[in-house]
């Protein structure tokens, strides 16, 4: 096109792109195989130079004059000989370039996971590619780092065929003359959201970030974009005594387009028939709509029931939804909330698994926030899970309460490895399932695998509180500092009282060498915990590493005051960590070693922990180490 506009212009933009190229990629060590026409394929001996090669052409190219090039990289074995340069990686590469834009640089999921390691290397997902001559669909990624392009969903639309499509479900609309029946409306919206997750092939946003935007009335375009996703689902819930109306609408999030709309009407007492009817009806559109082609069932079509009855008592069920919507608070108070609601469902229907298994997380919550004594709180989750899965072996919230349970209190690796990888086989778009795996991979020492464990669950809930913390931490871990702080700058954007975000941040700083900020942030944690004996552990710890001896001397003593005060928590930890800060090594292992026999959260993390580098070496620690079984 600029050749017929501007023959000249277009032979010195030409000129200049193939100078850049030839420059960049020898700089990386890359080797120019073959050009054509503005096109050229080149070959590395390292995957991590040739995308900082991409990275630098894609710089300079953004210098005046500006030269718009797309990009594509793929690892492979290739044969090449004098006529030119064959293989599957070649297709796959070229296919990838295809699909980008301008100023981007696109990569496979499989280079991907040779440079994860990197701390300058950065990338997101933009989707799973059916790609054309290629059996097996391609995860393609975009790298995010250094001010590149990142494709929009509409940009990449049309490119290529997608693997897989993506869903949020916002949370439908109470329209029921009373006000508190809030919590129903928020329940249906999540028993729809967990049967979505049992079609393979679609992706599901998880319930916390979808409902993330409840109440915002933001674009659905808008929507779409900060969830990553190609379709929306919202609707209403009226509730009158026992009749129910449920409408839905499933809407293109890529132009705001309403494709689909229906009302159901029933009963309370045929309330899960309506949520499967729903489901499936849904299911089955975006199956029609947008080219799924693989379902649980096997077929072109889901005729399997998503959703079957849990209870036959609508006063237990109702008691339930009131558990989730409690439950869902992630508070002390919401949790407990929660479980006499669920104590409440179980007693009308004892054989109610869905209640034992959510009764099972809040005391696994309870036990790994510190709020419970964990000999406890865990030995009542393993009861609850183990109930639930006799009920229902099918029941993907029993495994994974399960797989918790055998991480945190049994440190039965394997058992966790089984329960978390069924709990992905009954529902492969649960979010809580990849992120309780990363645990028991933390447990098996592949830091690497958790990793991606847990941006898996963040693909699938990136508003996620839980999920993004822990991503954070595990880039502090490997000296992600920019990467940790940018996921801890949006929770706290997000949701500025979420309190653990803020004392991570204050470990970055202080792992940067920045302890006045270190110390600033600690300060802040301390006063949003409420001041007193509350929310010490990093202050003490900091003012130990800047020489404030005596002011961290004081809080310990705050610490062992709190113990007295409040015999259901646990500060075990915390006395390990800063009497570690004060240079007391014999103390802070006898520490470690209570909060060990107590079975105490952090227990899994002992070996992987930068802050425990200090006792690496000592057989003390080493014992324990064994002892926990890591």
């Amino acid at each position: 096109a600029l050749m017929q506009e501007n023959e000249e212009k277009a032979k010195a933009q030409r000129d200049r792109l193939k100078k850049v190229l030839d420059e960049k990629i020898a700089e990386h060590q890359g080797r120019v195989l073959q050009n054509y026409g503005d096109g050229t394929l080149s070959i590395f001996g390292s995957a991590i130079e040739s995308v900082k090669c991409a990275i630098a052409i894609q710089a300079e190219l953004q210098n005046e004059p500006k030269i718009p090039l797309r990009i594509g990289l793929h690892m492979g074995d290739v044969v090449y000989d004098d006529e030119g340069v064959y293989g599957d990686a070649v297709n796959i590469a070229s296919r990838i370039e295809s699909l980008s834009v301008p100023g981007a640089v696109l990569i496979s999921e499989k280079l991907y996971s040779e440079i994860s390691n990197q701390p300058d290397l950065s990338a997101r997902s933009v989707g799973k590619f059916e790609l054309k001559n290629v059996k097996q669909p391609i995860e393609v990624m975009a790298i995010t780092t250094h001010g590149l392009t990142i494709p929009k969903p509409d940009e990449i639309d049309g490119k290529g065929k997608t693997a897989y499509r993506s869903i949020a479900v916002l949370p439908f609309l109470n329209m029921s003359a009373d006000a508190e029946n809030e919590y129903f409306s928020e329940g249906i919206t999540e028993e729809i959201i967990n049967a979505l997750t049992k079609v393979e092939g679609l992706q599901v946003t998880s319930r916390t970030s979808s409902f993330a935007f409840k109440g915002k009335n933001e674009d659905i375009r808008t929507l779409g974009q900060k969830l990553n996703v190609s379709t929306i689902l919202e609707g209403s819930v009226r509730k009158a005594g026992k009749s129910v109306r449920i409408t839905a609408q499933l809407i293109n999030a890529v132009d705001g387009f309403h494709f689909w709309s229906e009302n159901y009407d029933g009963t309370l007492d045929n309330i899960f028939k309506l949520q499967d009817e729903i489901s499936r009806k849904i299911a089955n559109k975006l199956i029609d709509q947008l080219s799924i082609e693989k379902c649980g069932c096997g077929s072109a079509k889901v005729t399997a029931p998503l959703v079957t009855a849990s209870t036959t008592d609508m006063d237990a069920y109702n008691l339930f939804l009131k558990g989730l919507y409690y439950w869902n608070r992630w508070t002390k108070e919401g949790a407990i909330e929660a479980i006499g609601y669920y104590e409440e469902a179980i007693r009308l229907e004892p054989q109610f698994a869905k209640a034992h298994a959510r009764m099972a997380d809040c005391y696994v919550f309870l036990a790994a926030m510190g709020f419970m004594k964990s000999r406890i709180a865990y030995s009542v989750a393993k009861e609850c899970a183990a109930k639930g899965m006799k009920i229902d072996p099918e029941c993907p919230e029993c495994y994974i309460s399960t797989g918790f349970v055998k991480v945190f209190y049994e440190w039965d690796w394997n058992g966790a490895k089984l329960a978390f990888e069924k709990a992905i086989e009954l529902s492969p778009s649960n979010s809580a399932a990849y992120f309780g795996y990363s645990y028991y991979l933390v447990g098996a020492g592949d830091i690497k695998g958790a990793t991606e464990s847990i941006e898996k669950a963040r693909s699938l809930d990136p508003f996620g509180l839980p999920v993004n913390l822990y991503l954070s931490m595990y880039y502090l871990r490997d000296g992600k500092y920019k990467e940790a702080l940018g996921l801890l700058n949006g929770i706290l954007e997000y949701e500025p009282s979420f309190r653990q975000a803020l004392e991570c941040k204050g470990w970055v700083y202080y792992y940067l060498g920045d302890m006045y900020t270190a110390l600033t942030i600690a300060k802040e944690v301390h006063k949003a915990a409420g001041g007193g004996n509350r929310g010490l552990t990093t202050l003490g710890y900091f003012y130990a590493k800047s020489g404030e001896e005596e002011k961290a001397l004081e809080v310990i003593e705050k610490l062992k005051q709190r113990e007295k005060e409040e015999s259901d928590n646990t500060v075990l930890f915390d006395l390990a960590l800063n009497y570690l800060g004060i240079g007391d090594k014999d103390k802070a292992l006898y520490y470690i070693n209570r909060f060990t026999v107590e079975r105490s959260g952090g227990s899994i993390f002992l070996k992987v922990d930068r802050l425990w580098e200090e006792l690496r070496d000592d057989p003390r620690f080493q014992e324990i180490i064994k002892k926990v079984g890591l």
